[in-house]
Formats: structure tokens, sequence, C-alpha cells
């Protein structure tokens, strides 16, 4: 079949052997409808699937590649690495290089423990909360994504006094007992929960700047109230910044805010695509960590010397002078283009970005909440999408994800995707 699609006869033959044929749900376009793009190769602003056909690649592997695919410098890193070796069980210098290289660029931590993966880092931030704390209650937002520990795979119940449900299967209601999921930027909902809670609860989960109900901020106001209560009623404010950290700025979203949490859960962008991940404080807090504190946690891929290099060239590339005024000059490009190009065609739209992370929705209001997220037109998201995807433009198969600019992105794919993304909303006609 000289025809054949690859991406169709790839999807087949990975369905009779992974669970919805991927290992990690939204790559299956289930939201979306279709057949899954299996990629063959990248470089810069790129990726070319199995028909070797090419798109403007806005994911940026969920975020890490901020640098663009296959930035010489970085690439150089991991091959030396390579040759080295590629794992020991046993310390190394580019560990503590790479940590020194975070400290050095989050002003609020004083130690950090390197893992693999963001699921690690939070779950490990979580259990070092409950454990420096003494308490069991952990507070997180609805439309905050932690990765998938079972304490955290949790939506609201009917009450506010009412803890959360498990939303996956598999997880006992017992572990989920403690967490208590609120509204997000909802400040009296948030003093009413510390009122209530505020003696038992152990931690403050966020993301201060959410990227998976799409891109939206918590307001400098519920931030800041974020940070007094939990100041005021002894719990440690946890940011989860894997998605956001060296992401949206050299300071991730607590330099945008200003705001100095107690934890913070870092990943992606510091691996530069290699899987790594880390959560950091102060230093009273991280030595109650084992080998030093009563706070168990392990891992015998943590700080893996490949994933360290790719980290380690990563961040000394974007730490240089202008690097973020010219991610975010782009980003910025990308969005109002596509704002202006929606208004054009009468079509509601809105957008908004920060360094090199954006998000759209398909309305006329940037929403605060998650509520306000759902209400968002699924059919014509889903059109856009297949629309972008046959016009070589890669945006997230689901209308709930953040997507990435990188380094590499040029005034010309903006254009394309602005033009392409014109088209779209011509053909849908005015509202």
């Amino acid at each position: 079949m000289p025809n054949a699609d690859q991406n169709d006869i790839l999807f087949e033959r990975a369905r009779a052997v992974i669970p919805g044929g991927v290992n990690s749900p939204v790559r299956a376009f289930k939201a979306v409808g279709g057949t899954p793009r299996f990629i063959r190769r990248a470089e810069g602003a790129y990726f070319w699937d199995a028909n070797d056909k090419r798109y403007i690649d806005y994911i940026g592997s969920w975020g890490p590649m901020i640098l663009g695919h296959g930035h010489p410098a970085v690439v150089e890193a991991v091959q030396k690495a390579v040759l080295e070796g590629f794992s020991y069980g046993a310390p190394t210098e580019r560990e503590i290089e790479l940590a020194e290289a975070i400290l050095a660029l989050v002003p609020s931590m004083e130690m950090v423990r390197l893992v693999s993966s963001g699921t690690e880092a939070a779950m490990s931030a979580l259990r070092l909360a409950r454990g420096a704390t003494g308490r069991k209650h952990i507070i997180k937002f609805e439309g905050c994504y932690h990765g998938h520990a079972d304490a955290l795979l949790v939506k609201a119940g009917s009450g506010l006094a009412t803890f959360g449900h498990p939303t996956s299967a598999g997880v006992p209601p017992e572990v989920t007992q403690h967490t208590l999921v609120l509204e997000y930027n909802n400040i009296a909902q948030l003093e009413e929960a510390f009122a209530l809670h505020g003696n038992d609860i152990a931690c403050l989960m966020i993301e201060a700047i959410a990227g998976n109900m799409n891109f939206v901020r918590a307001t400098p106001e519920f931030a800041q109230r974020c940070r007094d209560l939990c100041t005021q009623h002894g719990a440690l404010l946890v940011f989860d910044e894997v998605m956001t950290g060296f992401r949206v700025g050299l300071h991730g979203a607590q330099g945008v805010l200003g705001i100095t949490p107690d934890l913070t859960v870092l990943g992606k962008v510091i691996g530069g695509g290699m899987p790594l991940a880390a959560f950091g404080g102060p230093r009273a807090i991280m030595e109650q960590l084992a080998p030093l504190g009563p706070v168990y946690q392990a891992g015998t891929l943590s700080g893996n010397p490949v994933a360290t290099a790719c980290g380690l060239a990563t961040l000394k590339e974007i730490a240089r002078p202008g690097f973020y005024e010219a991610l975010s000059k782009k980003t910025q490009s990308l969005v109002e283009g596509l704002k202006a190009a929606a208004a054009a065609e009468g079509q509601p739209f809105n957008a908004d970005s920060e360094g090199g992370m954006f998000g759209f929705f398909l309305m006329n209001e940037l929403p605060q909440n998650y509520a306000t997220v759902m209400t968002t037109d699924n059919a014509k998201f889903n059109a856009l999408f297949h629309g972008l995807l046959d016009r070589g433009v890669y945006i997230a198969p689901a209308l709930y994800e953040a997507g990435f600019v990188s380094a590499a992105h040029s005034d010309d794919d903006i254009a394309a995707t602005i033009e392409a993304a014109r088209q779209i909303f011509k053909a849908s006609g005015p509202r």
C-alpha cells in the first residue's frame, strides 16, 4: 500500500501492545478525534511525522524544549555525557553543578533534591510537607494538575467542608480523604477553608500560572492571600512550577508574581527534554529528607548523568542576557496575531501569555477558573485543531492544555501559524 498512512499503521500496531496505543493519555487524540501523529524526528521549531509531514511544533514536548529541538550546545553536552556512561547509581559532580545552577536562579530554594519526573517531585514535596508539619490535610485547586500521585487525583466534593473524591479508578477514597479541592482564584472560599481546617493543613499546592486548564493565571490578590494564609496558619505554600519553572521567566511564576513559596516543584525545562525534575526549599525543611531526616524519598535514576548534562546545558543557554525578552516578544506576537485574526472574522477568541508559554480560549473573556474553561465549545476547538494540523501546525490535542513557543520559532513560523488560523476562522463564518 504505497499511499497508506503510516500514522494509521503505527497506531494500529501500538493499540495491540500499549493501552490505548499511547504511553500518556493526551497523545491519543481522544479529545479531538482522529489518529495521533507518530513522530520520527525533530529539529528546531519543527517535527516530522511517520509520513514525513512537517509541523510547526507548539507543544515542545509539553514545555521542555524551550531552545527548540536539537540545540547544538545541548546535543554536544549530551553526546559527551553518553560516552562517559548512562547511569552509575552513585553521586556525580554534575548533580552538584545542576543543583547549584537551580538554586542560583530560584532564590526561595536553599537546597534541592533531583528526581526523574514531575509526578515524583510533586508527590515527594507533598510527603515532605506532611512530614515537616506533622499534619495530614492538603489544599489543591480544581484544574491544577500535579501529576498522577493518588492523593492528588481528586476533585471537589459537594460542599466546602467535604474532602475530595478520587477521579481515577484504583484510588481508594481513604487515600484522598485529607485532600481539599477549592476553586481557583476564589478568595472567599480559600479563606473559609483555612477558617475551617487551618490548624490541620500541611500545605497548599498550586500552579500559580496553571497550564492544565489551558493558560489561567492566579490573580496577584489570590496568590498573595495563599501566601498570607499559609503563613498565618503554619501551612507550607508549595508552588508547582513543573511547567512554569524557567518557562515563563528566568525565576519562574514566583518571580513573575513576586511571591516566595516554602517549597517549589520543578521539571520539564530543567531537564531540557530528558526525564528530570526536582523539588526544593529552605534548608530547615529540606533537611527533613532522608538520609538526614525522617521523610523517606529515593530514586535509582535520580540525578542521571545524561539528564543532568542536558539540563545544565539548557540552563546555561536560557540564562544568557536578553533570552526571555526575545522569547516573550515571539510569544506575544503569536498571541496578538491570533486574536487579531479571530476578531477580523468575528470569532470569539481570547489569549494570554507569559515568557514562552501561552493559551487561548474560544470565548471573549479570559477565564479565571476551571468551571469557566469547561464552557468552551469543544466542537469549535476540535475543528480548529484539525484545521491547523492539516496546515502543518501542531498544537495540544486538547483544549485544556497550554502551548509553548521556543527560541527556535521564527517570525515566518509565527506568521504562517496566524495565517492558518485566519483561514480556519474565515471558513467558520461569523459568530
